[in-house]
């Protein structure tokens, strides 16, 4: 008798879950956020008065999303609706710069364009991986009965 498996074939390679993929694409995203304070802290000190406010708005934001990308990749399921509302806001973000860069003549709009969308895409593949969905069936460890 011919057996046509070898040992090496029938040997199960580790495989890379889909949950980790998607918590790595989240410390990615949450690497970039951070980035994105730091470097913006030298935009705000040198920010004029009309526009230091909206600049350091812009920092603050950062970080709060550094943050939430944060708590995303240690518990994907632990925060209901924190994962749509991050996605909510990059793809409106992405669509408010298309829908700028039709009208033509607004500064800026090509980056919205690329970094939020690119990160559109980064944080939907991760919710898929980690079926974010999900967090809406796990029981709720913080309410008290």
């Amino acid at each position: 008798m011919i057996t046509t498996s070898t040992p090496a074939a029938t040997a199960s390679a580790p495989r890379l879950r889909p949950d980790r993929i998607g918590r790595v694409l989240l410390w990615i995203a949450a690497v970039g956020a951070a980035g994105a304070a730091v470097s913006a802290i030298s935009t705000v000190l040198g920010a004029g008065g009309t526009t230091k406010v909206v600049e350091t708005w812009r920092l603050y934001g950062f970080v709060v999303f550094a943050g939430l990308f944060v708590l995303l990749a240690l518990r994907p399921l632990g925060y209901r609706g924190v994962w749509e509302l991050a996605v909510l806001n990059k793809v409106a973000l992405t669509v408010t710069g298309l829908a700028y860069a039709a009208r033509g003549g607004i500064s800026g709009t090509g980056s919205i364009i690329a970094w939020d969308g690119g990160l559109s895409l980064v944080l939907i593949a991760a919710y898929a991986c980690c079926r974010g969905w999900t967090a809406w069936s796990a029981p709720d460890r913080g309410s008290r009965s």
